[in-house]
């Protein structure tokens, strides 16, 4: 494969961090400012689909909007030094790297916060697009290219098929390995430290134009 040929877009939440402590966080800040209960442990068991979507399971239609734009205003100083990178994160986006590759990350979260989780644990890519989910996330990967597309979510193999890349996925969010086969992801792989063993291959398989074998 050709150097720079190869470009792999990955999902932030959940896929490459594990932002529940500090999501958790936010949300109990949320909640003492607004006075409404949120049940923050269950809105971070469903980590994926934008934020106003859990919100209007806890605020009305009116108030969406203004309690989202607060939780985003919190989220900085309650959920950033909380987050820790997931396992293999670090090594996943190195394989790509060392394959000759770019890195993006596409998520549903809000970019400027996205960005901030990046700094703060050293995590390196190429490119970030935020506040896209499912469908749209097709955007970002058409626009650079992106022959894989790494996610833990069913939404994130929607995107990855829209635009036509290889849907990776990872059972480490809220879906698991065998809702994740449903939705039609090609590869299906326990966590990211499985991701580098699986690039080799699909590298070396697919350099020729032939199809890499997933697992």
């Amino acid at each position: 494969m050709a150097a720079h040929s190869l470009t792999v877009g990955f999902d932030l939440d959940m896929t490459l961090i594990d932002s529940r402590p500090g999501i958790r966080a936010a949300y109990h800040e949320l909640s003492a400012r607004t006075g409404t209960f949120v049940d923050a442990d269950l809105a971070v068991s469903r980590l994926g689909p934008p934020l106003e979507e859990e919100i209007r399971r806890w605020f009305p239609a009116e108030r969406v909007a203004e309690t989202a734009d607060l939780y985003r205003a919190l989220y900085p100083a309650q959920a950033v030094t909380a987050t820790t990178a997931l396992p293999g994160a670090r090594e996943a986006l190195g394989a790509v790297r060392s394959a000759g590759g770019r890195t993006l990350v596409v998520t549903a979260k809000y970019e400027p916060n996205a960005k901030l989780h990046l700094s703060h644990l050293g995590l390196d890519v190429d490119a970030l697009f935020g506040s896209l989910w499912a469908e749209g996330k097709a955007e970002a990967l058409r626009k650079h290219d992106a022959q894989i597309y790494v996610g833990d979510h069913t939404g994130d193999i929607v995107g990855a098929h829209t635009a036509g890349a290889l849907a990776v996925a990872v059972a480490t969010g809220p879906c698991d390995a065998t809702e994740l086969r449903a939705a039609g992801a090609e590869v299906v792989l326990n966590n990211l430290t499985e991701f580098p063993s699986w690039l080799a291959r699909y590298v070396a398989e697919g350099a020729d134009g032939g199809e890499a074998a997933a697992t």
